[in-house]
């Protein structure tokens, strides 16, 4: 019945008539292959019109527009469903004898059996699972919430473990009846017609040249990241349109089997809808299986894997086993690292929330390799630079030039040539293309996240998200306990509500911001901590007994500050999250989704300032407040501030940015699969030593997956996390580490396969949800864009010598006043950024233990310090020079100028670059035309055939229409 209703709605509009049927085998003759396709998925409504105007209409399409059936998929095409896309085996054959049918009808419920996907009776599907143990209290809860489901149509079955009896198993099947009536109310969409695919008149000439294009491409090489549908032909997807799902228009849907119509996915979110609607005990708020997990009736409850990820046989040869083991094989394997990602199976297996966390992931990680490759650029660039750069030349040859010591008393003097390898390094990271890579990476975050815009519109079209719309969501169950006593009507509903007062609101809000204040406070002091650490260590360093660390105290104080500061972040990481929580709870916000935002705001903002204050302090502050010797500035009077090293602070910006980026990366990932391969790894260990190898490999389906770690409690919220704090890194201070998105983008290229390795093997698999985008980390990346202009600008003219260079190239140095800045313009630059000090008017808890008679073999009287300061002889000594206001004025009109520069660019850029495609747009207003064509098509031809049909029964009705 569902092969003949399916057949005589699937006609295609040739001229305004349906398309006769043909004999098998002769269609193909008859359709064209081309490259055109229509995919038609908008909501159609009925209205009442005039029949003969639609064909007219439909005739004049005709003559522009070639349609067309895709081949072999008329009535007698085989059923692409979503479970028969797998084939165990290349099958050649396709007309086997009926004694075979037979044979093989009565071996798939022992299959069904032996797979543990089935009811006992191999028949029914398990859609869902829930969990508890007999030893709960909370029995008469549960048994009403079983009765409830037992009415509203599932099916149940129960098991206990086979390593535990105290743990009950609950089964639970969606009949086809259930399924179609929740699927109509949830405005599931559903495929109801083929392909079909059109053409314009195109002229001969571009018909050649197409041609010629094509041959030349089949000259080239295969691109190797594309998936292979020839070696893998699981890969082929429904080549139909889909429409929101309706038992009284069943026949317009290709229904071939009704226990494959709806996928696995679907079921179970089918099956989960059901679950969150049925109560448990009486009263307007005993309802849903949140409630009965939070206060734990139920120990978990989780819809199914498809069979094992493994599987004996090649897949190339034999096909895939199940969907799992099709996700393993093209997704989460290592061996396909370099290939993209079967994001249409992604969504169907996990649903379009998962996928478009993956999808953007992706998208992101594409983005990354030109960020990359000019960072890259700019490093090789210092590198090939290095040996004619003017700066480090002087810097290693300034034998005779003597610094002054960076700490009180324990510090030497040093010759300004010790730290000739520092200074070439910083050039690296320092040098002529670093401003334009700055201005390109904020260009680059808006051209991101603008073309993210449009990559996503085109993800929710071909995903049915366009239309779609999140239902009213319930009230959480804590906001009910708490807001009972208060109700209002609902706007939308009309249907009395828990309320929250204004002021009560207002009140919890600023409990809340004060709180986040506190916490913003506690990173603060943690900071000044590492300064204080800092500023003590410097001089035990110096001291110290072993020459390499007495000769780099400098180095070894920045590095062992880094680390003892990423010790911190991962240590108050943990305290955030439980204060988050807290104050998140303490807002009682009304709706899972006001929950998750508010939380996710808060952690992002504790995380956030946590990981980049100290960067922010050692790129802003770090040698900038000291005073000069003799007069130098101190914490509580007492300890000296740190000052930058002769060679500037870029060195400890870069360290900084390195170190805290590799260890954080690598923690991250360590913490993502490490840990949960570890508990299932000792889950295993004790199955095997109790019930030994062979009882572990014949456990049923549902048991291995309890066995499986579940997906944490705040869902994709840890892997959005991480991956946005990193794009903060990679983009708010990339003028002083330029390979920061290399790092980001080998991290990704490991973080999409951990990710994609974890839900398909090691966690239990997560309910398939519906979203629309990727919710409050669109604003947040915004933000981050905007930020990471103003630091970039900073760190140009404040932490970098690019100003100072700039300066006194044109202003002081040889080409002054020609308008060159060349390598011979720098000429002197060295000693004209160093001052000079009289070591005689050090004061007497900074006056050092030697004297310098090592260097002259008498005691120094001079030594020098980077700043632009008078002589000591001069009228005021040690004050300002003229030179230090024009670098001064430089710095500020740079920071003006480029940041005005930049947001000018980027909201160009924003502004040319629409959000929707415009060939996305013009399809989807053609396909809407057309979509409404074909329904009006269908409606009159099965009203012709009952009139027929009336007709043939000797009955007639007055007012028939048409």
């Amino acid at each position: 019945m569902e092969a003949s209703s399916a057949g005589s709605s699937i006609s295609a509009v040739t001229g305004g008539k349906a398309k006769p049927h043909q004999p098998e085998g002769t269609e193909d003759l008859q359709v064209n292959q081309l490259e055109t396709q229509i995919w038609i998925k908008p909501d159609v409504q009925k209205t009442d019109v005039d029949f003969s105007e639609i064909l007219n209409a439909i005739q004049e399409i005709a003559k522009d527009v070639n349609i067309f059936f895709d081949e072999l998929e008329g009535v007698n095409s085989p059923s692409k469903d979503d479970d028969s896309l797998l084939h165990h085996g290349n099958l050649t054959s396709t007309s086997d004898d009926a004694s075979r049918l037979e044979v093989v009808g009565e071996e798939v419920p022992d299959k069904n059996k032996a797979n543990g996907l089935y009811f006992r009776d191999g028949k029914c599907r398990i859609d869902y699972i829930l969990v508890y143990r007999k030893s709960n209290p909370q029995t008469e809860k549960r048994e009403v919430f079983e009765r409830n489901i037992r009415a509203e149509g599932l099916q149940m079955e129960k098991e206990s473990s086979l390593t535990n009896s105290d743990i009950i198993f609950v089964k639970l099947h969606a009949p086809w009846e259930v399924l179609g009536k929740y699927a109509e109310l949830m405005n599931v969409r559903m495929p109801f017609r083929r392909k079909i695919y059109y053409l314009h008149r195109r002229y001969k000439f571009m018909n050649r040249i197409e041609k010629q294009i094509s041959r030349f491409r089949g000259w080239l090489p295969r691109k190797p990241m594309k998936l292979d549908k020839e070696t893998l032909p699981d890969l082929e997807e429904n080549d139909c349109y889909t429409a929101p799902f309706s038992q009284q228009r069943i026949h317009h849907f290709i229904i071939h089997n009704k226990d494959t119509f709806f996928n696995n996915a679907t079921r179970s979110r089918i099956v989960h809808h059901i679950l969150q609607r049925v109560k448990y005990e009486e009263g307007k708020n005993k309802i849903g299986l949140n409630r009965l997990l939070s206060n734990g009736s139920y120990e978990a409850a989780f819809p199914l894997h498809e069979g094992s990820y493994r599987s004996k046989n090649s897949i190339k040869t034999h096909g895939a086993e199940n969907h799992r083991h099709l996700l393993y094989e093209c997704w989460a394997s290592w061996g396909v690292w370099y290939k993209y990602q079967p994001l249409d199976l992604v969504r169907r297996y996990f649903g379009e929330k998962i996928g478009l966390y993956f999808a953007w992931l992706g998208w992101y990680t594409g983005m990354l390799f030109p960020a990359a490759f000019i960072g890259l650029f700019v490093f090789l660039y210092g590198v090939t630079t290095l040996n004619h750069c003017q700066v480090s030349k002087e810097v290693c040859q300034a034998t005779d030039i003597i610094m002054c010591p960076i700490c009180d008393k324990y510090c030497p003097f040093m010759r300004l040539s010790d730290s000739c390898v520092y200074a070439k390094v910083t050039h690296l990271f320092d040098n002529g293309a670093t401003v334009f890579f700055a201005v390109f990476m904020a260009v680059w975050a808006t051209v991101f996240l603008e073309f993210w815009k449009r990559r996503r519109a085109v993800i929710a079209y071909d995903w049915d998200l366009i239309d779609w719309e999140e239902e009213e969501e319930e009230i959480r169950p804590q906001f009910e306990a708490k807001y009972s006593k208060k109700e209002r009507m609902n706007p939308i509903s009309g249907k009395p509500e828990p309320y929250q007062a204004f002021a009560d609101k207002c009140s919890r809000l600023i409990v809340s911001a004060s709180g986040i204040f506190f916490m913003i406070c506690v990173v603060i002091a943690a900071v000044f901590g590492i300064v204080i650490y800092r500023v003590v260590t410097v001089s035990t360093f110096a001291a110290f007994k072993w020459a390499l660390i007495r000769n780099n105290s400098q180095v070894a104080t920045t590095g062992t500050a880094v680390c003892i500061n990423f010790c911190i972040i991962m240590l108050l990481n943990v305290l955030y999250e439980k204060v988050a929580l807290f104050l998140t709870n303490l807002e009682q916000p009304r709706t899972e989704s006001e929950w998750e935002n508010s939380f996710t705001l808060k952690m992002f903002l504790f995380q956030f300032v946590n990981l980049n204050s100290s960067t922010f302090y050692i790129a802003f502050f770090l040698g900038r407040f000291t005073g000069h010797p003799g007069a130098y500035l101190r914490l509580i009077n007492r300890w000296r501030l740190e000052e930058c090293h002769p060679s500037g602070c870029l060195i400890d910006l870069c360290m900084q940015m390195g170190i805290i980026m590799v260890l954080k990366q690598t923690w991250n990932n360590f913490m993502e699969l490490g840990y949960p391969l570890i508990q299932n790894w000792w889950t295993r260990r004790k199955l095997r030593q109790e019930y030994g190898t062979q009882r572990k490999t014949s456990f049923p389906q549902w048991e291995k997956d309890y066995n499986l770690q579940p997906m944490n409690a705040y869902g994709l919220f840890d892997e959005y996390l991480e991956m946005i704090l990193q794009f903060g890194f990679t983009t708010i201070f990339v003028a002083a580490f330029p390979l920061a998105p290399l790092l980001a983008l080998l991290n990704n290229i490991i973080e999409i396969r951990l990710d994609a390795y974890k839900f398909v093997t090691q966690w239990r698999r997560p309910l398939a949800s519906r979203a629309k985008d990727i919710g409050i980390w669109y604003g947040i990346l915004e933000g981050i864009g905007i930020l990471s202009v103003i630091t970039n600008a900073f760190v140009i003219a404040v932490t970098s010598d690019f100003i100072p260079r700039l300066v006194y190239a044109y202003k002081y140095g040889p080409c002054a006043g020609q308008g060159e800045a060349g390598q011979k313009c720098m000429v002197g630059y060295v000693n004209a950024s160093l001052s000079v000090f009289l070591v005689s008017d050090f004061e007497n808890r900074s006056e050092p233990t030697s004297n310098g008679s090592e260097f002259s073999g008498s005691p120094l009287k001079y030594c020098r310090y980077r700043d632009y300061r008078d002589p000591p002889h001069s009228p005021v000594p040690y004050g300002y020079t003229l030179q230090f206001w024009h670098v001064l004025a430089a710095r500020l009109a740079f920071i003006i100028v480029f940041e005005h520069l930049v947001f000018c660019i980027k909201h160009l850029i924003s502004y040319l670059i629409p959000d929707l495609p415009k060939d996305l747009r013009d399809r989807m207003r053609r396909e809407k035309y057309l979509i409404q064509e074909m329904m009006y098509e269908a409606e009159l031809e099965r009203l012709q055939k009952e009139r027929k049909e009336r007709k043939k029964n000797g009955k007639s009705y007055h007012n028939e229409w048409p």
